[in-house]
């Protein structure tokens, strides 16, 4: 923002200018302010005696100015406040940029003038990388400096911490400019190849500012009221919460509740005190939207729960998320619960954010998901479990007996249709699951149809929907009557594509386990991304949604600066491919990346995504580019979609998602001839990386899933053949129809898989069934126990063991031509002769009459 007369202000300076505000606050306010004023004295007892919010925008140029108008809106709200329901603290939250000087003039001229005319607020300042500390906490006042940032993540997460009857107040730039303002969420998405990122989302965020009742904006520059519609009263009596008369927990427990849905909750959750019966589980599900107040409710319940189970030793809860910041408001009412009863207890803490609380003979801990399955456990509480992967949610299921799942329906923590549709059926159909499913609806900081809610949510499409299929659709699908439809998001987010843009991110939102506001706005201003979609031919229906990224086509520097390890932001696969398969022409080669697809729930399965494919690699052809691929958590359904659509793997990394507990995976399909020698090149080295890394960095990977890259694409060297001595030869023989074991011939029996796996498919007649080459995988590359092995396989050990014998049999036959009745000794040679007569190693039968073969050319040349 220009700064003009403020530009050479230092930290002093700027207090000095805070201090003459605040004292002369009248000199510094825009004219037209008291009209403003006089139209929310009314709304703001609206919104105290509704238990509503109300949202104020300024904006304007002047920080000064803008800033002097925000502390009188607040000073005025507090006098209404107090003349309302009295003399109560009012906690105030601001934040801000601190890198940028007209946030720092806002930010002190609000902070001094509040401090110096205000009698009930109390202010807290916090810049925006620490707005997450905040989640679960409450304000009767927030005050977000949009004028350098609109992140939509930050708007989501900070406008739910503000209760019934409080204000939210934005600073924005000048209204006229604020379309095309360069924010830093705009700067962050701009990559090499793009100047400018798109100007869409901000547009469209003032539009809904425009449409919605209970907000009002003020334009300083001009002291003009833009708009003032308010929201009706509604007479919303005091809350009535009623406490079970007989309860397991303390009644001081309960207290604490603020709605009668957590009342429900906690009394709920007794039922876990007592240890199911071997054999069997106990499960609560708990789902809620956004801002319902189930994680407090489980946090209270939480310290319930370690006073009342009875057990030898510590009583230890295990408590998981998506991240960190997920559990704070869980943790922020457990120790208040504690402190209710008067628990001492020992606070541990990662940064701001707590990580656990022990307490006499109890812990309850904060572990990544990816740990929680090994983990032991009295009580597993799994917070916002839809931003998380459905096998990995199977198998803390599987591994615990008492477990908690919580999560929200709508919100930006995202709301996975994975959870709902694939994992709870899977908790019902369990006989020995004990499944209570408890609902929460009612808002824990302020009442049912609060317009604040209203806005944000339609603001940030936090309540998208897939679009409502009818039976022409669905003929239409069966017929195969589908479009493929290219969309700008300069008609999505305008009023006349809303609804297909609802219906697009409606079916995002479904059909992906982790979504966030931030998602939409990349969506919008992204210069790089384009939006496809699949719909109906007769009602226009979308059926299938698709966000691209064009990438590559990197100059000479930046390929050279990747080779070294440097970094650039987009441009995902040619980072990766440069780095890891070091093959200079992939940087100067273009194409789409796609970052996800997603079809409509209620018709997956009908080939609509590879429809979708198809078309989008012909739009790619046309256009003359070199390449489609695509990133994402492999799994074994989703590769095979895409091996299935012609797409090879090329790249995978080394780490498990601590969260997802998946392996990202890169997937490619060459359009030119060069690519598709580049992408043949690729996928043997990756193979080969796999091959040999499936002992270590690979040892988690699902064996389903390495079978399958195994088997893609050529052979990674079809000249190869078993290096086995002659030694090592007679010690196969007798492991194969002796009583050798396997661990005394893992090595040999290594390097057979080795060569069957970097030979395929050509491995010239050798044969194995689809269990022996999961055997091959998991127990000798994987190098996991025989237990582990054949509870992959759902099998029993010793079926293993006489699996692994009769690979290393149908070996020695194809290799060597060695059954039961050779002789023994290597064909009736001593070890001795065998050295001085052979090679070091022993050639394969089908090598040896290639040699034979080339021996006599050469032979016929000379």
């Amino acid at each position: 923002m220009p700064l003009g007369e403020y530009e050479e202000l230092g930290k002093k300076e700027i207090e000095e200018l805070a201090r003459r505000v605040a004292e002369n606050l009248k000199e510094y306010l825009p004219s037209g302010l008291n009209r403003l004023l006089r139209r929310l004295s009314k709304a703001i007892e609206r919104a105290i005696v509704s238990r509503h919010r109300r949202l104020v925008v300024v904006t304007g140029t002047d920080p000064v100015k803008v800033a002097a108008t925000v502390a009188r809106v607040v000073l005025f709200y507090e006098r209404i406040y107090r003349r309302v329901k009295g003399k109560y603290e009012l906690p105030l939250l601001l934040v801000f940029h601190d890198e940028f000087k007209d946030a720092k003039i806002r930010k002190e001229v609000i902070k001094r003038t509040i401090k110096m005319n205000a009698n009930l607020v109390t202010s807290t300042i916090a810049r925006y990388e620490e707005s997450e500390r905040y989640l679960g906490t409450t304000f009767k006042i927030l005050v977000l400096d949009l004028v350098n940032d609109l992140k939509p993540n930050d708007v989501g997460r900070l406008t739910g911490t503000v209760e019934g009857g409080g204000l939210v107040i934005f600073m924005v730039p000048p209204w006229d400019k604020w379309d095309k303002w360069m924010t830093i969420f705009k700067k962050n998405l701009v990559i090499p190849g793009y100047k400018e990122p798109r100007h869409v989302f901000i547009k469209w965020f003032k539009r809904k500012l425009l449409e919605h009742k209970g907000v009002f904006i003020f334009d300083v520059d001009r002291g003009e009221l833009m708009k003032t519609e308010d929201y009706p009263a509604i007479v919303s009596s005091e809350r009535k919460i009623e406490i079970p008369e007989k309860t397991m927990f303390p009644r001081e427990l309960y207290e604490l509740a603020l709605t009668q849905d957590q009342v429900e909750v906690i009394k709920t959750l007794e039922s876990m005190i007592e240890r199911p019966p071997k054999g069997r589980k106990k499960t609560v599900v708990i789902t809620s939207d956004r801002g319902r107040g189930k994680s407090g409710a489980v946090g209270i319940a939480s310290i319930g729960l370690v006073t009342k189970i009875k057990k030898p030793g510590r009583v230890r809860v295990v408590v998981t998320a998506p991240s960190l910041s997920n559990v704070q408001a869980f943790f922020t009412l457990a120790v208040k619960a504690a402190d209710k009863l008067g628990i001492n207890i020992d606070i541990r803490r990662r940064g701001d954010n707590i990580l656990e609380i022990h307490g006499p003979k109890f812990s309850i801990e904060y572990w990544e998901p990816i740990h929680v399955p090994k983990m032991k456990a009295d009580i597993v509480v799994v917070d916002e479990a839809a931003g998380m992967h459905v096998p990995l949610l199977i198998q803390i299921w599987r591994n615990h007996r008492r477990i908690i799942f919580a999560t929200t329906i709508h919100g930006y923590e995202g709301a996975g249709r994975g959870f709902s549709v694939r994992f709870l059926p899977v908790l019902e159909k369990d006989p020995k699951t004990e499944l209570i499913h408890v609902e929460m609806h009612e808002p824990i900081r302020y009442a049912r149809d609060d317009p604040v809610e209203k806005w944000l949510f339609d603001s940030l499409l936090l309540d998208a929907e897939p679009a409502e299929l009818d039976e022409a659709d669905l003929e239409d699908i069966e017929e195969g009557r589908l479009e493929y439809v290219k969309y700008s998001p300069e008609y999505l987010f305008s009023p006349e594509g809303e609804k297909e843009l609802r219906q697009l991110f409606g079916i995002y939102v479904l059909a992906h386990y982790r979504n966030e506001p931030d998602d939409l706005g990349i969506l919008a201003d992204a210069p790089h991304h384009i939006i496809r979609a699949v719909r109906t031919k007769t009602n226009k229906k979308i059926v299938c949604a698709l966000q691209i990224a064009r990438e590559g086509g990197l100059d000479d520097e930046m390929v050279e600066d990747l080779l070294r390890g440097g970094k650039t932001p987009g441009n995902i696969i040619p980072d990766r491919l440069l780095k890891h398969a070091r093959l200079r022409e992939f940087g100067y080669a273009r194409g789409l990346r796609i970052v996800r697809i997603a079809t409509h729930p209620e018709v997956q399965g009908k080939g609509i995504g590879s429809y979708a494919l198809e078309e989008l690699y012909k739009e790619a052809v046309s256009e003359g580019l070199d390449w489609v691929g695509s990133g994402f958590g492999v799994n074994e359904q989703l590769l095979r979609f895409w091996l299935k659509n012609g797409f090879l793997p090329v790249h995978m990394s080394p780490d498990r998602n601590p969260v997802s507990g998946e392996y990202t995976i890169l997937v490619l399909k060459p359009i030119t001839e060069q690519m598709k020698e580049l992408v043949s090149i690729i996928n043997r080295e990756f193979k080969r990386k796999v091959l040999e890394c499936l002992h270590d960095p690979y040892r988690g990977l699902e064996i389903e899933v390495a079978l399958m890259i195994l088997k893609t694409g050529d052979p990674i060297d079809e000249t190869y053949y078993p290096r086995l001595t002659p030694i090592q030869l007679d010690r196969l023989w007798i492991y194969a129809y002796g009583p050798m074991t396997y661990e005394a011939a893992a090595d040999i029996v290594y390097e057979l898989v080795k060569s069957y796996w970097l030979v395929y498919p050509k491995t010239k007649g050798l044969t194995l069934t689809k269990k022996e080459e999961l055997v091959t995988i998991s127990k000798v590359l994987q190098a996991k126990s025989w237990d582990q092995v054949a509870s992959e396989l759902r099998t029993r050990p010793h079926s293993v063991m006489v699996t692994l014998k009769e690979i290393a049999r149908k070996m020695l036959k194809h290799y060597y031509g060695i059954d039961s009745e050779s002789s023994v000794g290597l064909l009736g040679k001593s070890i001795a002769e065998s050295y001085q007569d052979r090679l070091h190693v022993v050639v394969p039968i089908q090598w040896r009459k290639k040699r034979k073969e080339r021996d006599k050319e050469d032979t016929g040349e000379r």
